[in-house]
């Protein structure tokens, strides 16, 4: 008994790696590994790269939002961009207009209101886990059928995804990106990531103690505010999602 049961174990761990990175697993087998070195790497480095992007938001969120991708390269963080989370009012259209079907989708399945890696990563180890675990049984991991099997498998990932990270939405909204005390953002100085003026909303830069934050901003006047402008923050949008900035000109 035991001698068999020391014989099966190197057995049975060939078969189980047979199945993760058989044809029709192995992609998201390297997937899901990608997210584990992603996810240790960030929790002991930081994750603090200097590859730098910035989109310009608009309010309704169309598909004509200004892109400023050449500014880009030079501000905010890859680690603000894959951990930013996307809040509700950023997403529905503030004229009452009838949803779009990704906006309808972003909300439903939480990659609206939670960090958008920890949403995106959930979503990928329930779909290997439902691939690997359904190919497996039926001996498909090696068969064209399966496939369709593992792209099926995505579906129903989505739902458990959903219903798994759906507590950890109060927790998310209690901490902040860094895990301190609130930060106190009134009144101080920034630099704007985007062109904005009127209504439209984009993103702005502040550094407080030596530590950069992304938030979103609007022209308190409407008056415009060109990339890489200094502001000055007056007070906080009523969503407290964005604040209201005005111009600052730095004499000194």
């Amino acid at each position: 008994m035991y001698n068999n049961t020391l014989v099966n174990e190197p057995k049975n761990q060939a078969i189980m790696l047979d199945i993760f990175f058989s044809p029709v697993n192995t992609a998201l087998s390297i997937l899901v590994i990608l997210l584990m070195v992603y996810w240790l790497f960030s929790m002991f480095s930081g994750l603090d790269f200097d590859v730098d992007f910035d989109v310009d938001v608009d309010v309704d969120i169309d598909v004509d939002a200004d892109l400023d991708t050449s500014a880009a390269m030079e501000t905010s963080s890859l680690d603000d961009a894959l951990n930013t989370e996307v809040n509700k009012e950023d997403v529905i259209n503030k004229r009452q207009r009838p949803l779009k079907w990704w906006q309808v989708f972003l909300i439903y399945f939480n990659f609206v209101g939670l960090p958008f890696m920890f949403t995106f990563t959930c979503l990928v180890f329930f779909w290997w886990l439902i691939s690997v675990g359904i190919t497996g049984f039926l001996h498909l991991h090696d068969a064209q059928f399966g496939f369709f099997i593992m792209a099926l498998s995505f579906i129903p990932a989505l739902f458990v995804g959903k219903f798994f990270s759906n507590p950890f939405k109060s927790f998310f909204r209690k901490l902040n990106k860094d895990g301190d005390a609130p930060v106190d953002f009134i009144g101080r100085q920034g630099t704007s990531l985007s062109n904005i003026k009127d209504k439209k909303m984009g993103s702005g830069k502040v550094v407080i103690e030596g530590n950069p934050y992304s938030i979103y901003i609007k022209s308190e006047n409407g008056e415009p505010i060109t990339y890489n402008e200094n502001f000055l923050i007056i007070r906080q949008g009523p969503e407290k999602t964005y604040f209201y900035v005005q111009p600052y000109k730095n004499n000194y």
